[in-house]
């Protein structure tokens, strides 16, 4: 629950954000609210058709795309946190950890700021009632951010208008963008927040939240984030497994591909395979690799895993080392006293 100094810190804010918005995104848009506090922005042109760009860019193109349109709204581009973690999560799980410092200890710095493409970690995706991941979900993906503190909430206005401006470079159109949540703050320990999500269609992409610390409500922090590869999905409308997994799409399982794809950017970075810790997720990841498809070697899938992380920032470890540890775990786990 909320204190009551804090609760009326939060509802302050959450008061003026459907103005700040209407003032930030111009005329342009219908704004719905109700007596649950849940907002929802909309264009009154929202039923037309969209036509994906006819041109798919390459991955390296879309976050050229990308951090080019966020210098222009002045969010320029900062080192990627690193993947070790070690504070409250083993590994990093999402860039707004960038902002720990402010929102958790109440301090007027942060490790990051600015636009971030940070890979993350994580085992809550969304699965079906077989536990496969749904489509539009990884263990293993590029959190693409922009997170720093801000003065104001016109501040905060101005990233979600930047946002748009950049989605719209992209060739995504403001018609069939959707903006949605709950005014009513939430709190996590020292951390308060808001957050609104963003869809494009019927696909959410990602949100942008308003944060601050709970003994420092003035020092405000924004972070607005979506996935590059969900981004990308929204934007070509081609089959999920093809676009993640390209020419290996049908060589082995949804899980298998998720699986070498993650333990790549685990073991590529220093964490290998251990009881617990952070080499326990690398673990964890290796076992979901069938053994029967890293038969021949897991080398191919694991240099072109390699190469996708290796946009982000350069990796620690070379991939032949990868792959050959990725195969004695395999094997390690299956039983096989051979190492290769």
């Amino acid at each position: 629950m909320l204190t009551s100094a804090a609760s009326t810190a939060g509802d302050t804010l959450a008061r003026q954000i459907p103005a700040v918005l209407r003032a930030a995104l111009g005329p342009h848009w219908e704004f719905t609210t109700d007596a649950d506090d849940r907002i929802e922005i909309r264009h009154p042109q929202r039923a037309t058709p969209y036509s994906p760009p006819r041109k798919r860019p390459s991955w390296r193109e879309l976050l050229d795309s990308l951090e080019t349109s966020f210098a222009r709204e002045g969010a320029v581009r900062d080192a990627c946190l690193p993947l070790r973690w070690g504070r409250e999560t083993e590994l990093t799980i999402s860039a707004v950890q960038a902002l720990d410092p402010l929102l958790k200890d109440g301090r007027a710095h942060t490790y990051r700021s600015g636009f971030l493409a940070q890979p993350v970690v994580r085992f809550t995706g969304q699965r079906d009632v077989t536990g496969l991941l749904k489509d539009g979900f990884l263990t293993s993906f590029v959190n693409v951010s922009r997170v720093h503190p801000v003065k104001s909430l016109d501040e905060y206005g101005a990233v979600l208008d930047g946002w748009f401006t950049t989605l719209s470079r992209l060739g995504f159109h403001a018609r069939h963008l959707r903006v949605h949540g709950t005014l009513r703050p939430w709190r996590r320990r020292q951390v308060e927040g808001i957050t609104l999500r963003f869809a494009h269609l019927n696909l959410t992409l990602g949100d942008i939240v308003l944060l601050w610390h709970t003994d420092h409500p003035d020092r405000l922090a924004v972070d607005l984030g979506t996935g590059l590869e969900r981004l990308a999905w929204a934007r070509t409308q081609t089959r999920w497994h093809d676009l993640i997994h390209g020419r290996f799409a049908q060589t082995a399982s949804p899980a298998t591909l998720d699986a070498i794809r993650t333990a790549t950017l685990l073991l590529g970075s220093g964490i290998t395979p251990a009881a617990r810790g952070a080499g326990g997720v690398t673990r964890r990841v290796v076992s979901a690799i069938d053994p029967c498809a890293g038969r021949l070697g897991v080398s191919a899938v694991v240099r072109d895993a390699y190469d996708y992380w290796s946009l982000l920032s350069p990796l620690r470890i070379p991939w032949s080392e990868v792959a050959r540890g990725i195969d004695r775990e395999v094997q390690r786990q299956a039983g096989s006293g051979q190492y290769l």
